[in-house]
């Protein structure tokens, strides 16, 4: 088959389309033919050399993708060749094919295109399980997303409201602030022009936020605990703002809040599965009903993955964005 390779970490140049062995599943596993996968930082982090696969994993990145079975390993059920499926990937997604263990695979929802279907996986597995699993985000209480505009953020929006939350949001222009909106947000707040701990403030009352989901990690640590209403509770996804921040434990005791900090790429195999099962019984009927959908900025071939990044990296876009596999084409 052919995939993206990182011969040596660097810049986007660094992507190259090129052959590779076949992967073969293993016990409990299924073989995709991948159609499509998506662009997520944590990949342009695994190209630079500062996040490598868990053992056992891909070495080609894509932590999600969309396609069709082509074989099952050992004691899978439940699954047959020729099913359309998504996948969230430990690994692998940006190649013609990839093996997934069977308990991380989910159908294409009705309505969904096959090649936007790599768009879910990530990022509804990260919400309901940091917003919802995790936080207990309630009817009638006030989430605050960081990067709304994001796919992390897009999908966040509508999960939320959907659920009944009032939802404020972070981006940075007018335009991407005004895309929240269309998806549902209430608060919109500029972080290059506004301080986002007194707009939640202001519009909560006083009160704040009772979840905040947030990617930039130290930078945002202090404000994000000053934003937190009482019994709130922070959820940290991302580190874009660093690594070390200095948490104001006074502050936390005085509004009984919760700091909670999670990733996907490395959990045990039933810890993910879980995940999938929780998102394919609570988030699949919302996709399948119109209430939520898959927010696709653009779509490049898949060898065309250094230009992705690139997109990635200067943050101009909204939603997703993804690679489509010559099998797309087919």
């Amino acid at each position: 088959m052919y995939a993206i390779t990182i011969p040596e970490p660097g810049g986007p140049e660094a992507l190259v389309w090129a052959e590779a062995p076949d992967p073969v599943p293993g016990d409990g596993e299924v073989l995709v033919e991948v159609v499509s996968s998506a662009v997520n930082r944590a990949d342009v982090l695994q190209r630079q050399g500062f996040y490598n696969p868990p053992p056992g994993a891909s070495p080609h990145p894509g932590l999600e993708c969309a396609g069709r079975v082509l074989a099952l390993g050992p004691d899978v059920t439940g699954w047959a060749v020729g099913d359309e499926v998504c996948a969230l990937l430990a690994g692998g997604g940006y190649a013609e094919k990839v093996a997934v263990p069977a308990g991380q695979l989910l159908p294409v929802p009705k309505g969904v295109d096959l090649v936007e279907a790599a768009a879910l996986p990530e990022v509804a597995c990260t919400v309901w399980s940091n917003v919802f699993m995790i936080s207990h985000l309630r009817p009638g209480e006030t989430f605050l997303v960081h990067g709304g505009s994001s796919g992390i953020g897009t999908m966040a929006i509508q999960l939320a409201k959907a659920v009944g939350a009032r939802v404020a949001v972070t981006a940075g222009s007018p335009e991407k602030l005004a895309r929240c909106a269309e998806l549902g947000a209430d608060i919109l707040i500029d972080y290059r022009e506004q301080d986002f701990v007194e707009e939640v403030r202001e519009n909560t009352a006083g009160a704040g936020a009772d979840v905040i989901l947030d990617l930039i990690g130290a930078k945002y640590l202090d404000r994000n605990v000053q934003a937190l209403a009482v019994n709130g509770r922070l959820a940290i996804i991302g580190l874009q703002g660093g690594a070390k921040g200095e948490l104001n434990l006074g502050a936390l005791l005085t509004k009984r809040a919760a700091v909670t900090a999670t990733s996907l790429r490395g959990r045990p195999l039933q810890e993910k599965a879980a995940i999938v099962a929780a998102v394919r019984e609570h988030v699949w009927p919302l996709i399948e009903d119109g209430v939520v959908r898959p927010v696709v900025d653009r779509t490049l071939p898949m060898a065309d993955a250094a230009e992705a990044h690139r997109v990635l990296e200067s943050s101009g876009h909204v939603g997703k964005v993804l690679l489509a596999a010559p099998s797309a084409g087919a």
